[in-house]
């Protein structure tokens, strides 16, 4: 599906490590290459024609991103440098200023760093618990473990609407629903989600939403925070400087910016976000929901035929999203990866930033294969070929 929009797929390359990061289309390059080289001037600061030029492509993004997430307002979408970010600036700058000692905060063992981290962090420093929902025999999140997890002093549920190494997808409208009734909040990373599948935050009723551009055929160092506008107004900045306040004066007294500037301080990854905007029109050509179907046969198609591959673990077979996790009997995955590496084929091995996983699969290194719109029936063959090769362990040792 549109790989003749992808110049690395060209080469005699199989990649299957899009939940890292996928390959960029064409339009992508040609509009930061326009950037750098006709109109490169900072944004928010000019009264002149490029910089106006740059102000508008800037801010045009932001409409996009907008509408790809069906937000109500641009003012509820903040630029930042990536999920990680995004899930710093909102777990600090607006949970560090509410949660108070004894607060629970309610995550899962298979939530990526990012979004385990922030929260260690708060629990020393405010003394609040942060508490695991169980997972069920397939390692997914049901509502039923969340509403058994849940107690009276449950503040926050920080989940990922799909993980990154088990790939399931939860039930967050349902979640949303169930945690607004308790006086929840709720913060989701949409790293793996927002790329492959229609995400809604009005319909959904998300509270806080964040992900990365460079997961969705963007560039790195740009993310997006979404949240709602009531709750962006009592977000405190963490950073602080150029570009996020209105006046200051020597006596200390200052005055920041409206939303969404106020949380963009500094000259922001203007090429980066222009780039982006041209990938959101190119994606929404090409339409979220056909991109989500051509992943869901590439699983299926998948998961059937690994099945065939002698001495292989899967350990999420049923999961829905287009991410797999797998090994082969005996053999450590990063030896795996690089015996597939011979062969063209690109996958993650390792612990995927899940490192607390482990206490779920009962095992801490995996193979990830995660897919992406270009990826094909054939090239998935090629796989089961090369790792169904009767002298695999002999080559790789």
């Amino acid at each position: 599906m549109n790989r003749e929009d992808f110049a690395m797929l060209k080469g005699d390359i199989i990649y299957f490590d899009n939940g890292a990061t996928t390959l960029k289309p064409r339009v992508l390059s040609e509009s930061t290459s326009a950037y750098y080289n006709e109109y490169s001037a900072n944004a928010h600061r000019g009264d002149y024609d490029i910089s106006l030029k740059v102000d508008e492509l800037y801010e045009g993004t932001r409409l996009k991103v907008r509408d790809f997430i069906h937000a109500a307002s641009t003012e509820e979408i903040v630029f930042t440098a990536g999920t990680t970010d995004s899930m710093n600036k909102i777990i600090f700058g607006f949970f560090g200023n509410i949660l108070h000692k004894g607060d629970e905060v309610l995550i899962t063992k298979s939530e990526h760093a990012s979004n385990v981290l922030p929260w260690f962090e708060l629990a020393d420093s405010l003394g609040i618990v942060v508490k695991y929902i169980e997972l069920d025999d397939n390692k997914k999140v049901t509502l039923e473990n969340v509403k058994k997890a849940f107690t009276p002093n449950t503040k926050v549920i920080s989940i990922a609407q799909i993980t990154n190494v088990v790939g399931d997808i939860r039930p967050i409208q349902e979640i949303n629903t169930f945690a607004h009734s308790k006086g929840i909040y709720v913060l989701i990373d949409g790293a793996q989600s927002v790329p492959h599948i229609e995400v809604d935050v009005q319909a959904m009723d998300i509270d806080f939403l964040a992900f990365s551009a460079h997961k969705m055929y963007g560039p790195t160092g740009v993310g997006v925070l979404y949240g709602k506008k009531e709750l962006l107004e009592q977000m405190r900045p963490i950073e602080f400087g150029g570009g996020m306040n209105a006046s200051f004066s020597s006596d200390g007294v200052r005055i920041y910016d409206d939303l969404p500037q106020r949380l963009e301080s500094g000259t922001p990854n203007i090429a980066g976000v222009i780039g982006f905007g041209s990938v959101l029109d190119y994606l929404q050509t090409v339409g979220i929901q056909q991109i989500c179907a051509q992943e869901q046969k590439l699983h299926t198609y998948a998961i059937t035929a690994l099945k065939t591959v002698p001495n292989i673990i899967l350990y999420n077979e049923f999961s829905e999203s287009g991410i797999i996790a797998m090994n082969i009997k005996d053999v450590f995955a990063q030896d795996l990866a690089i015996y597939l590496n011979k062969y063209n084929i690109c996958v993650r091995a390792g612990n995927h930033c899940a490192k607390i996983l482990k206490d779920e699969l009962g095992i801490k290194n995996t193979c990830r294969i995660s897919f992406a719109m270009y990826n094909t029936k054939e090239e998935i063959d090629r796989l089961v070929e090369v790792l169904s090769n009767p002298k695999l362990k002999e080559e790789i040792l």
